[in-house]
């Protein structure tokens, strides 16, 4: 469906969906899915809710620096073949993907659709799928503005609905004059007589289009006051309108009557809540209002905005104080705001929305001023394994400066760059333990770093063979978490202090442990944070020893989706999560998982040796595993690529088909195929799929 703006586009797919026998996985975009693998985990999300997917597009997904051409897309369509219901992915304001990748990948996808699965995007441009590839073998059926014309019978309707009577001859005149538009009779149905509205096209626009500009003054805001257009004006910078809030812009009194009023005598303020404290302006008359204001008055603008930002900071919205600084442009005081209330949304759980005000920072330079913002960009980073960015914002961290006070109460930042330097366990354990007792020695009492120093310094004295001591500091550090809203950091202390519980055999203790770790990060929503690796996998062994083997699975499956973003930019919990989850997969005889797992312990211990008693612990586990493929000597031989192929054998796409997923040629997977039939001591496809299934491998 390709069409202007409020041609209603999106409330036809909302129709389609309610009254469709299918299920609808409905992704609606933004200028913020602009990245392939960001685009693609909602298109597999969605998709995943009307469908469970394999868990290995997930895998693929949550993997740092893995292809999304070569693994993720052809893992997603392989997972949509054994998709057995029909359904529908429709993905909603297309137009506002422009990245090329991206867009080949929707293309990608609209030409390698599974039998059952449709797809349906709506967009004000191209649609970037081939549809003139796809025309002549009538595959695409197209919908545009002249099918979404609204026609005399439909335009009476929405008039009705809005309270509207109007003669047959009104409703001719309008539709003539709009085109059928059906936001310019949307429009018109808020008048107190429906009147001309634009032929089209889109709002978008308006600032540039007299045509749409003289309807919405003379046919929609000519009923207004002067007023109350000059406060509908000013207030078009705000998402959200609340008595409060416009009276700080207007610095006087009385805005809740005004808005009151509007609610009460049009319609394009409405209340947001029953209590009637939040309303909005309808987003097409603000959006209007709003270029009025930056094209009139671009210095009064800005004063409102800060204005904004005031009333939002001291009124406990600090995301919506940040978005109006950004708006504003204004650098230092989005700096000044974000070192104000980071630390808070950082150990509460809310990391995403840091790191998005820390990449805007970023971006502006802003880093370099601001060590405190630096510090916990790279922290961020290395919680998400992106190393390359932790280290070169540990780099910045060094060197930048911090002329204003610490946020949390700390005397110095060098206690909070002994932090990072502790956490990112760059000199081995010996220097993590050195930096941690440093940071727990000068960090501020209250600061809501002390609890992470504390969880560092106690692993770093557990991997240094101190099991008790280590188990006092861990102790220490969930009951200081929990008591400074950290949650996640009191989480990981208390699977750390599991982990020890498991190794003197304390079962009890670590179900205990465990629970009250999945407890801490699920209340708090972090229970898709890369760290719950090492929770998920330590709480399954715990769950397998009970012989709870249904919620075991279904801890490791966790464990396994978010343990490859534990990189070598966190090496112990990178190491403590696979030796937890090969540990788990030996006792339920999953040795070809367990294999893999120990194959990515070498990889982290080759890049940072230092890790104490870890590798004692993988050298352990690697005597174990071995002993069982002495019994399985198939499993050893099997490469790299043969293990990715072997999942695709279960299905029913030819070598051709498989190929085009992988990206091999039909010959290489034959050849491949034909390697795991006799590494396998089998003859065929099925044969090979059970037999693998057998030794662990499925």
């Amino acid at each position: 469906m390709s069409a202007g703006a409020g041609w209603g586009k999106t409330t036809l797919l909302a129709q389609w969906a309610s009254r469709s026998r299918r299920p609808f996985a409905w992704v609606s975009l933004d200028e913020r899915d602009n990245d392939p693998m960001v685009l693609l985990s909602y298109v597999a999300v969605a998709l995943d809710r009307v469908a469970p997917l394999d868990a290995s597009v997930f895998e693929a997904l949550a993997s740092p620096g893995v292809s999304v051409e070569a693994t993720v897309l052809p893992r997603l369509s392989a997972a949509l073949t054994k998709v057995e219901c029909e359904s529908v992915l429709a993905l909603d304001d297309l137009h506002l993907i422009d990245e090329p990748r991206c867009r080949d990948l929707i293309a990608a996808l609209a030409t390698h659709l599974p039998a059952g699965l449709q797809l349906v995007v709506a967009t004000r441009g191209d649609s970037a799928i081939p549809v003139d590839a796809i025309r002549p073998q009538a595959l695409a059926l197209e919908i545009g503005a002249d099918e979404l014309r609204m026609s005399e019978q439909e335009a009476r309707q929405l008039l009705r609905a809005a309270g509207v009577e109007s003669t047959a001859q009104r409703i001719s005149e309008l539709l003539e004059r709009t085109e059928g538009w059906p936001a310019g009779i949307h429009l018109a149905s808020q008048t107190p007589e429906p009147g001309a509205a634009p032929a089209g096209g889109e709002l978008a626009s308006s600032r540039d289009d007299d045509v749409v500009a003289d309807y919405l003054q003379a046919e929609v805001l000519a009923h207004l006051s002067a007023h109350e257009l000059r406060f509908l004006t000013t207030t078009s910078i705000l998402d959200r309108l609340s008595g409060p809030l416009c009276d700080a812009l207007f610095e006087r009194r009385g805005s809740a009557a005004m808005l009151e009023a509007l609610a009460h005598a049009t319609k394009f303020v409405a209340p947001l809540d029953s209590e009637r404290r939040w309303y909005r302006c309808q987003g097409l008359v603000r959006e209007f209002l709003r270029s009025e204001l930056s094209r009139s008055a671009p210095q009064r603008e800005r004063e409102l905005h800060a204005r904004a930002v005031d009333w939002c900071a001291a009124n406990g919205q600090p995301e919506d104080a940040i978005a109006y600084a950004e708006e504003s442009g204004d650098v230092e005081q989005v700096a000044r705001l974000v070192e104000t209330f980071a630390l808070d949304m950082y150990y509460s759980g809310r990391v995403a929305v840091v790191e998005q005000w820390l990449d805007w920072l970023d971006a502006r330079g802003a880093l370099e001023r601001h060590a405190t913002l630096a510090v916990l960009g790279s922290m961020l980073a290395a919680a998400q394994g992106r190393s390359a960015t932790s280290d070169r914002l540990a780099e910045i961290a060094g060197r930048a400066r911090q002329d204003r006070e610490l946020p949390d109460g700390s005397a110095s930042i060098e206690s909070w760059r002994m932090l990072l330097r502790a956490k990112r366990c760059r000199q081995g354990v010996a220097a993590m333990r050195a930096d941690a007792e440093c940071a727990v020695r000068t960090l501020s009492p209250t600061s809501a770093h002390r609890p992470h120093a504390l969880t560092l310094l106690g692993i770093a004295t557990l991997l240094a063979g101190d099991v008790d001591g280590a188990d006092d500091l861990l102790s220490d550090a969930a009951e200081e978490g929990v008591a400074l809203r950290a949650p996640g950091t009191a989480a990981v202390a208390l699977a750390e202090r599991a982990g020890v519980a498991l190794e003197r055999e304390a079962w009890a203790g670590a179900q205990e442990l465990v629970d009250r770790a999945i407890g801490l990060i699920e209340s708090t929503k972090a229970d898709a944070y890369p760290s719950g690796a090492f929770i998920y996998a330590t709480a399954a062994r715990v769950a397998d020893h009970d012989g709870a083997a249904e919620r075991a699975g279904e801890l490791l499956t966790r464990a396994r989706l978010l343990r490859r973003q534990l990189t070598h930019a966190l090496p112990y919990l990178a190491v403590q999560a696979r030796l937890q989850l090969a540990r788990a997969d030996l006792a339920r005889a999953e040795t070809g998982d367990a294999k893999a797992v120990c194959g990515e312990i070498e990889v982290l211990l080759q890049r940072q040796p230092e890790l104490g008693i870890l590798r004692t612990r993988a050298g352990e586990l690697r005597r174990s595993l071995h002993a069982i493929l002495e019994q399985a000597p198939a499993i050893s031989t099997l490469t790299a690529a043969e293990l990715r192929l072997l999942p695709h054998l279960d299905s029913q796409l030819s070598f051709r088909e498989i190929g085009e997923r992988l990206y091999l040629s039909r010959h290489t997977v034959k050849s491949h195929a034909v390697s795991i039939y006799r590494k396998l001591g089998v003859t065929s496809r099925a044969d090979a799929v059970d037999r693998a299934c057998a030794l662990g491998l499925q």
